[in-house]
């Protein structure tokens, strides 16, 4: 499977500036099955979301259609409200048009994000080109018993608002993610600054020894792709066999 990773600067509150960016963005890059953008893609990071999480579906649809025209899935997250509550909301969008997602377990308490968004309770693994996925968004990324491995995933993706200020913690725990759950971790970070914070990327691809096998350019929109080899991480698996005596979590 091809995947690409859209490090991306985000205009703050504007759904539809920021996905004719990403329009224009994709038509200059090569094919892949996979392109997978930062978190809350479409309207930048915001933990005050009244007025700004979306309640009429607009980047959804933009991403089924793109999906559908392009033969391709796509992934990200979106602020979103319904039924008088808001989301921070993982979408992951099949070629055919079929959305599944994933809503944050970890919200933000640092930055006031527990304050206005629910949390969700599931994790969700989706299935591309044949690879099983656990979708996770960004403050997931330090809490490991959340995202272990227990036999049923090959890649995690993470996208993340996360501030350049802790970007050496970001690349840390990638790097400790793909290791201790020997698999593949697609890591999306923005670039550029919102009313609050100032990002600086570190978007990357990494396989399951920990190497980096893509990086984008620091403070700079930029894309990576690269190919998820499964036969490749099932034989490193098999050669070496460390889930097979991971502890056992029962609490989640």
């Amino acid at each position: 499977m091809k995947i690409t990773l859209l490090q991306q600067n985000i205009v703050w509150a504007d759904p539809e500036a920021n996905v004719s960016r990403i329009d224009a963005l994709l038509e200059r890059m090569e094919p892949a099955d996979l392109y997978v953008f930062p978190e809350m893609f479409s309207t930048g990071f915001a933990t005050n979301p009244q007025g700004i999480a979306e309640k009429n579906g607009f980047t959804l649809d933009w991403m089924k259609r793109t999906a559908a025209n392009r033969g391709c899935a796509l992934a990200g997250s979106v602020a979103v409200e319904k039924d008088g509550l808001f989301y921070n909301r993982f979408y992951f969008v099949h070629p055919d048009g079929r959305a599944e997602h994933y809503d944050k377990h970890h919200l933000f308490t640092y930055g006031g994000e527990d304050k206005t968004f629910t949390a969700g309770n599931e994790r969700v693994i989706v299935t591309h080109c044949g690879v099983r996925i656990l979708l996770q968004i960004c403050y997931d990324l330090r809490f490991p018993v959340f995202s272990r491995n227990r036999g049923d995933y090959d890649m995690i993706i993470y996208v993340a608002s996360w501030p350049t200020p802790r970007v050496e913690a970001w690349k840390a725990l990638l790097v400790a993610r793909a290791i201790e759950n020997q698999c593949y971790v697609a890591a999306v970070n923005r670039v550029g600054e919102d009313p609050a914070c100032s990002y600086c990327g570190g978007t990357m691809l990494i396989d399951s020894y920990g190497r980096k096998m893509e990086i984008c350019p620091e403070g700079k929109e930029s894309s990576i792709s690269g190919i998820i080899d499964l036969d490749e991480l099932r034989a490193f698996r098999r050669k070496f066999p460390v889930l097979n005596d991971a502890d056992s979590f029962l609490t989640i």
